[in-house]
């Protein structure tokens, strides 16, 4: 596998979700890896609910 492997959510939509959560400050400050492990998960919950929604509103 290479280096770079392909991305699925953008890193706006990774910077609008911490918004979203109240860990934006430490991504900012300290970068991605200082954020919790459990904030990580429901990082990518929040982001599986909000494409659900987009399916079931048909966007």
């Amino acid at each position: 596998m290479s280096p770079r492997r392909n991305r699925i959510m953008s890193e706006a939509l990774k910077e609008e979700l911490a918004e979203e959560l109240g860990v934006a400050n430490v991504v900012r400050s300290e970068g991605w890896g200082s954020v919790s492990s459990r904030d990580c998960g429901n990082l990518v919950k929040l982001a599986i609910e909000r494409a659900e929604r987009a399916l079931m509103n048909g966007q």
